[in-house]
């Protein structure tokens, strides 16, 4: 099990206050080789080495002001210390409100090389400052501690906050010889690992835009955002994505160079390199070059873009800037209870997207203002490893989207069916008290001596088996959170955090913690930010409007939507319909885009009926109700189905819990297709008698589902109907199924 590395004292040769090496230590470390630099912290020889190296450096220890007087006044010295640079670049005076010195009034910009005005509140009016400048503090704080722990050739290795911060300096000078302009961006498209962090972080120092791309994307989506953000560089992980990027090169202008980490290119190509090689050519670039970019930095500024998933058309490019990244890291991770390193240090699993806003916040911005320990999952995390990291590393906190969390309970109930009798009936007896207990009394920390039993005998050892053993906090967003799972999390013990925002908010904007918690809500305000809800109807429903500092600059090159967006007073209008309680929390109740509006002028949220549905049949995998403008309702259904362990996508066969579901109704099938083609009709039967029991749960006869078909196959990212966070993409399945949806209205009888 890994453990956090724990500060070492301060030893001679070393700036006191900043825990920063010697000069002679540092260029010993910045003309290493990349893999060398991954392996090791000290040269040859070990700490009694570092302390000759650096003896002359001693008559600098003392006080901060000694070690930056120093600097001011020793160029040749300041040039060749980044560590050392990075302590004076974090002095008081360059700390400042970039909006006592700039003239911006406005709150949006549709340009990367535009400002803002940012959205201050009274009540935390922090001082900006850029994502420089919060490396610096980290550094200070917990320079020695492990960043980054990840697998090569089956070996956990690790790498320090100290070496992250050279890496990602050596990186951003490799990007300026590698020709990176301000304001262009550098796109990537490769799965979590240092060389990706290092690529963000080292992208922002050195003036350029990161951009994330999805591995899943296709050369025309790469191609789009690409182009859109004027790439001047694209970092890639495998010889598959890089032939991507040669495909679509001819037509990205902005393009001058690929980098490959993971797997080298299979031959030497023209402007195509290795990240260790441009590591090395960053060694020609000054450091004083790069540190006169980082000084001209200011916090409302654009330093990373997150392309929505275009569920709706193309993509839009939203603009964050470097108060958007460094204000949302400290202030939305500290309301969700993420605590500083020196209280304990934070252990998190990243195997998300990092080209979306919630794994991007969570795992990078947010690890590094706190001095989180990253640990990364492997590449096919999602196929089956994730569970094996998640035993190895052990983390102090977790994060996944719904349809993450959905996947583990089904292979959870895959192994009870398989279990013995004796073993199944200790643990749905454990599950069902613990459950009880949760829902009557949430907040309770008195625990009926059955509820301690249950949990000592029974769901310590499920969580330990699912790596959980020492997690304190388990966060969810992205998409809403059926009630079946959060109840069957909540039998094992396992409270599921939720977290409400979008990209548009830099992440969260409502977040939950272990205590501060509300079932089936969307948290509380992170303090600092605003709500507001418009157009309330007689429920207290309304359209959730948001402000704060963590609210976007605006879309790339799209000024029509982002006025769409936000309001003359810089109201962002998330297009998400809620409602609050008198506690503050916050209940999403649907999206206006997604509200179904009948023939009959009956306004329906389609995802609580959605969500009823799979409750009552645990054999449905996704439901979607359709009826805009429709006489009546009717939902598309797919079945739970086994993935191919290779792809990801959908199979033909039956999940063990489909299965089960289908032996209790008499039926005997074990496919989707046997169901589908043969219309097994004891599965059809009994699908029809849960939609039955949801029609008499209904409010009013407009909301009964009238009609419904099953789909044959799931549906997934690779069919397009999931977006890459694995939210459905209602438009598309509406295109897609356009007439089979048709055939369910026709005659329009109902």
């Amino acid at each position: 099990m890994l453990s956090p590395v724990p500060a070492r004292p301060k030893k001679e040769g070393e700036l006191v206050g900043c825990g920063c090496p010697s000069r002679t230590m540092l260029e010993l470390l910045l003309l290493r080789s990349a893999s060398s630099i991954l392996r090791t912290v000290l040269p040859p020889g070990g700490p009694g080495c570092a302390r000759k190296l650096s003896l002359n450096l001693r008559n600098q220890q003392g006080t901060r002001r000694n070690v930056k007087s120093s600097f001011l006044t020793d160029g040749q010295t300041r040039s060749k210390e980044p560590l050392s640079r990075a302590l004076k670049l974090l002095s008081p005076e360059k700390v400042k409100d970039p909006q006592l010195d700039s003239p911006e009034e406005i709150l949006w910009t549709t340009r990367t090389d535009g400002r803002v005005r940012l959205r201050k509140d009274p009540s935390c009016s922090e001082v900006p400052y850029t994502v420089h400048q919060m490396f610096c503090k980290t550094l200070d704080k917990y320079g020695n501690l492990s960043a980054m722990v990840y697998k090569r050739q089956g070996m956990w290795e690790r790498i320090s906050y100290f070496q992250y911060y050279l890496l990602s300096r050596k990186v951003a000078k490799g990007f300026l010889k590698l020709g990176l302009e301000r304001a262009h961006s550098v796109a990537i498209l490769g799965f979590n690992s240092p060389e990706w962090f290092f690529s963000a972080v080292g992208t922002v120092f050195a003036g350029g835009i990161v951009t994330g791309l999805y591995t899943t994307s296709s050369p025309k989506a790469c191609q789009y955002i690409a182009y859109d953000s004027r790439a001047n560089i694209i970092v890639v992980d495998t010889q598959k994505q890089l032939e991507k990027i040669l495909k679509i090169w001819k037509n990205l202008p902005h393009l001058k160079a690929v980098v490959t980490y993971r797997e080298p290119p299979s031959k030497k190509m023209p402007n195509v390199y290795t990240m260790e090689e441009v590591m090395e050519l960053g060694n020609e670039v000054p450091e004083e070059a790069l540190d006169s970019i980082i000084e001209a930095q200011e916090p409302n500024q654009c330093c990373v873009l997150i392309y929505t998933s275009g569920t709706t058309g193309n993509p839009k490019g939203v603009m964050l800037s470097q108060d958007n990244i460094t204000w949302t890291a400290h202030h939305s991770s500290q309301a969700g209870g993420i605590r500083p390193s020196e209280v304990q240090q934070e252990v998190v699993v990243s195997y998300l997207a990092l080209s979306h806003i919630a794994a991007q916040f969570y795992d990078l911005w947010t690890g590094l203002q706190w001095g989180a320990q990253i640990c990364f999952a492997e590449p096919d995390a999602l196929k089956g490893s994730l569970l094996d990291t998640l035993r190895e590393v052990e983390p102090t906190a977790h994060f996944g989207v719904p349809r993450i969390w959905e996947k583990i309970m089904e292979r959870i109930q895959e192994v009870v069916a398989q279990s013995g009798f004796i073993r199944r009936k200790m643990l749905l007896w454990a599950m069902s008290v613990t459950l009880e207990q949760n829902l009557t009394c949430p907040n309770s920390d008195l625990k009926p001596f059955t509820t301690r039993l249950a949990d000592y005998l029974v769901l310590a050892k499920v969580r330990q088996a699912l790596g959980f053993a020492k997690c304190q906090k388990y966060f969810y967003g992205g998409a809403p959170m059926t009630t079946e799972s959060q109840h069957f999390f909540l039998g094992l013990n396992i409270r599921l955090l939720p977290a409400y925002g979008l990209s548009e908010t830099s992440g969260p904007h409502f977040i939950s913690s272990t205590y501060n918690y509300q079932l089936y809500s969307a948290g509380r305000l992170v303090p600092g930010c605003r709500v507001k809800l418009v157009n309330e109807d007689s429920e207290g429903i309304g359209e959730i409007c948001l402000w704060g500092r963590n609210i976007f600059m605006g879309y790339l090159n799209m000024e029509d939507k982002t006025r769409e967006a936000v309001d003359s007073d810089g109201w962002l209008h998330t297009g998400d319909m809620g409602r609050m309680d008198a506690n503050g929390f916050l209940y999403i109740t649907g999206r206006l885009k997604e509200l179904i509006i009948t023939a009959g002028g009956e306004n329906v949220p389609p995802v609580p009926i959605e969500d009823a549905v799979k409750m009552e049949l645990p054999i449905i995998s996704f439901a979607m109700l359709i009826g805009d403008q429709r006489k009546f309702l009717s939902m598309l259904l797919t079945l739970k189905c086994t993935l191919d362990p290779d792809t990801s996508d959908p199979t033909d066969n039956l999940t063990e819990q489909a299965v089960e579901f289908c032996q209790r109704v008499g039926s005997r099938a074990t496919t989707v297709s046997e169901i589908v083609d043969k219309k097994d009709e004891a599965v059809y039967q009994a699908i029809e008698e849960g939609i039955q029991r949801v029609n008499m749960k209904a409010a009013a006869r407009p909301y009964h589902i009238q009609k419904w078909t099953i789909l044959k196959r799931d549906f997934s990212i690779s069919g397009e109907e999931l977006g890459p966070t694995m939210k459905l993409k209602r438009h598309t399945v509406l295109e897609k199924y356009k007439d089979l949806i048709d055939s369910l209205y026709q005659g329009q009888n109902k």
